[in-house]
């Protein structure tokens, strides 16, 4: 079974300085249909201003993931990431994957410096397996070739494949998809897969997505991704 979400249907929030698209129910957005796939519970598109972005606030027991599609994501937390002489400089770009995992409670900020460039980025949530964990940070870059035609594994339980490593039982692989391009996934029915695209267009298991749609497989044993037009894709492996 596969279940469409419209771009166009997602909830939306107008900040002046941040311009976010909710993918499932996040603070003033409530759609109780729409509260998160499986463990994963947040999927923001956002778009964050020149010379703005997050002050300095909390999270706990929950595992974040950033992926900067355009521009850069200069972060700072409580741990010292981001701060003078850090072994994380804290520094997000295109390619960049970022987990942090929020654990017993961690404060981060999270700015575009950039004085004429808009970020453009997602900011994904995932329960972790596990509460009361120490904060952690991890980063990696996975470079173009890597993911072109092909579905790279970016984030896992196990940090399987030189993937980042997060406390959930979950998966997230990246690719990008253009002209003849296509690859194919064997998936677990007893889980869920959640296929989003970030940009261009792309077609799973024969529907048609645009930038911003998603759609949901449940009881599919394989996914297949084809024709498509500048795409790149998020594919996240779901405990339900």
């Amino acid at each position: 079974m596969l279940r469409l979400r419209k771009s166009c249907e997602r909830g939306y929030a107008d900040h002046g300085w941040l311009k976010s698209y909710h993918s499932f129910s996040f603070a003033d957005y409530h759609d109780p249909a729409h509260m998160g796939v499986g463990n994963l519970r947040v999927i923001n598109e956002d778009r964050i201003a020149p010379g703005t972005g997050f002050g300095t606030h909390g999270h706990r027991d929950m595992e974040i993931v950033s992926y900067v599609l355009d521009g850069e994501l200069a972060h700072k937390d409580s741990m010292g990431n981001g701060t003078a002489g850090a072994a994380n400089a804290g520094v997000i770009r295109p390619g960049d994957v970022q987990r942090m995992s929020a654990g017993t409670g961690v404060l981060h900020s999270e700015f575009n410096h950039a004085p004429d460039r808009t970020t453009h980025f997602l900011q994904i949530w995932i329960l972790p397996d596990r509460r009361g964990i120490a904060p952690g940070y991890e980063q990696k870059h996975f470079d173009e070739a890597g993911k072109r035609g092909a579905l790279r594994l970016v984030a896992s339980g196990d940090g399987r494949d030189g993937s980042v490593t997060i406390h959930a039982d979950a998966a997230l692989r990246v690719g990008l998809f253009d002209g003849a391009e296509s690859a194919e996934l064997e998936i677990d029915p007893q889980r869920l897969t959640y296929v989003h695209l970030a940009r261009g267009k792309l077609e799973a298991n024969g529907q048609a997505l645009n930038a911003g749609d998603a759609v949901t497989l449940d009881g599919e044993t394989r996914l297949a991704l084809a024709r498509g037009q500048d795409a790149e894709v998020l594919v996240f492996d779901l405990a339900r």
